[in-house]
């Protein structure tokens, strides 16, 4: 049994090295994170969520989250092979990171998303990736601000303040939507910090599969006792789109921390500027009434051209990543 676990180990090794297909899986999981966007805000459309009704958002961000959760505890029991246990002492931590990463994040995140554009939503996230850099600098003594990662920020950040820009470039700009992506991108980064922590006691797949759990729990507690009575209807078409946007997440993270395994960070972290770049497009092409414009199109351009920069050669350990993308 163990003899033919090996050999399929092995072979499966082969695909997470080989640099063509981690090239394609990198870029896979970016268009599944990118995916996300319009997917949720057809959801919102399809579940016939009121956008000023956080209960009835943080309890299906809740929902999904718990599913993505049983999807990684089954491959870590059944694809590869190991016990999901946890020390007791381990539990307060992995709580605090559910918060952080989960329901916190995706307080923001979700309410934010049903304040604004889809694709200015795919952009705006990009802004957690940045956050990470910068706070990295007061954290790490080896992974200080340089020339290149300074010239990275500059693009990100003139990107993210472009998209709030409108037609005239007045700043067009609302807390309840831009406001609460940008805070989701900021909670993220702290995230990113205390998980690269726990990583070192945590395999990732039982770290992230933990956090989703406890951080799912969370959002349902807080939002299922105050939900208003048909506040979501749930047809063929919903219940399809919220098994999809958990497979998504439980897929990307997966086969992201089995790249990360194999390869350096730096090296496979630079293919997330197609995250904002997917999210945009996607979202122009399935949400009625999204196009993109000129300054979007330049905005997504600097974030994309600020995450790449940042990423280049980048000598961040892979623990550092632990969050790339929640969507």
């Amino acid at each position: 049994m163990n003899l033919g676990f090996q050999k399929n180990e092995r072979g499966f090794r082969h695909y997470l090295t080989n640099k063509y297909w981690v090239i394609f899986i990198a870029l896979f999981c970016a268009v599944l994170w990118g995916s996300a966007f319009p997917v949720l805000k057809v959801s919102y459309a399809e579940l016939r969520i009121a956008p000023d009704d956080r209960y009835a958002i943080i309890v299906l961000a809740g929902i999904r989250f718990f599913i993505a959760s049983l999807l990684i505890f089954a491959l870590i029991i059944i694809g590869i092979r190991k016990s999901p246990k946890v020390k007791i002492v381990m539990l307060p931590q992995l709580l605090l990171l559910g918060l952080l990463q989960i329901s916190l994040m995706y307080f923001f995140f979700y309410n934010g998303l049903a304040h604004t554009s889809g694709m200015k939503g795919a952009i705006l996230s990009s802004a957690g990736i940045f956050f990470v850099v910068v706070l990295a600098h007061f954290v790490y003594v080896d992974d200080r601000l340089d020339w290149r990662k300074i010239l990275g920020l500059i693009a990100g950040f003139a990107g993210i303040i472009l998209i709030n820009s409108g037609k005239n470039f007045t700043f067009d700009f609302s807390w309840q939507g831009e406001g609460f992506m940008i805070l989701s991108g900021l909670v993220s980064s702290l995230g990113t910090i205390l998980a690269k922590r726990i990583s070192k006691e945590v395999h990732p797949f039982i770290l992230t599969a933990w956090q989703m759990l406890l951080g799912s729990l969370l959002l349902i507690a807080v939002g299922l006792p105050s939900l208003k009575p048909h506040a979501m209807v749930f047809t063929n078409k919903a219940l399809l789109l919220l098994f999809y946007s958990a497979f998504l997440s439980a897929t990307a993270f997966s086969l992201w921390y089995a790249i990360l395994k194999y390869n350096k960070a730096g090296e496979i972290s630079i293919f997330k500027f197609m995250t904002p770049v997917s999210g945009t497009m996607l979202s122009a092409l399935f949400i009625p009434g999204e196009r993109v414009t000129l300054n979007m199109f330049v905005a997504l351009a600097l974030v994309a051209l600020g995450v790449i920069i940042v990423n280049y050669q980048s000598k961040i350990p892979k623990e550092a990543f632990l969050r790339e993308g929640p969507y």
